[in-house]
């Protein structure tokens, strides 16, 4: 017991702390031993939790269940983080009016559900001479769509597909 209580204050490179209870009560600036020892009367550790302070700021408290709320809090925030996924819709230059209307359909759908969506034009052999029809399916896909987006990133060429990212407007 004497060699532990010896490796202990070996570590202390402190000499004052402003200590707190587990009751939350400020007990004032103290000797870093007699507060190890108040921790150590109570079965209960010693953590510092504002080292960049002057003096350091300790609090007696069961370090295992401290830990423990820290993970659950962690945990619950992850829960509530909702993920955005990129949906994709692909469509060629030379697309009926009721396919359309069907994808962009779709469009609506996955905005609706809080998702990204990427609507991609694919050209296949002499098509890629005439990007502007695929343009004007794009901009045709908007006007279908009815202002529920935002636009991230405009219609854009990239080798034989062009595309465009659109999503949801925030609800405030």
């Amino acid at each position: 017991m004497a060699d532990k209580d010896l490796r202990i204050n070996e570590q202390i490179r402190v000499r004052e702390v402003r200590l707190i209870t587990d009751e939350g009560e400020q007990q004032g600036i103290m000797p870093t031993i007699q507060a190890l020892e108040m921790a150590k009367a109570q079965a209960l550790d010693l953590v510092e939790v504002a080292p960049q302070a002057s003096p350091p700021v300790c609090k007696i408290l069961d370090y295992g269940k401290f830990k423990f709320e820290n993970e659950k809090k962690v945990r619950e925030a992850k829960k509530r983080q909702k993920l955005l996924k990129l949906k994709e819709i692909r469509m060629q230059p030379k697309i009926d009016d009721h396919d359309l209307d069907f994808k962009s359909k779709h469009v609506k759908e996955f905005l609706a559900e809080g998702n990204k969506v990427k609507v991609t034009i694919r050209f296949r052999g002499r098509e890629l001479a005439h990007t502007e029809l695929g343009l004007d399916v794009l901009n045709d896909v908007l006007k279908r769509i009815e202002g529920d987006y935002v636009m991230d990133k405009p219609p854009a060429m990239e080798g034989r597909f062009m595309s465009m990212v659109v999503s949801p407007k925030t609800r405030k």
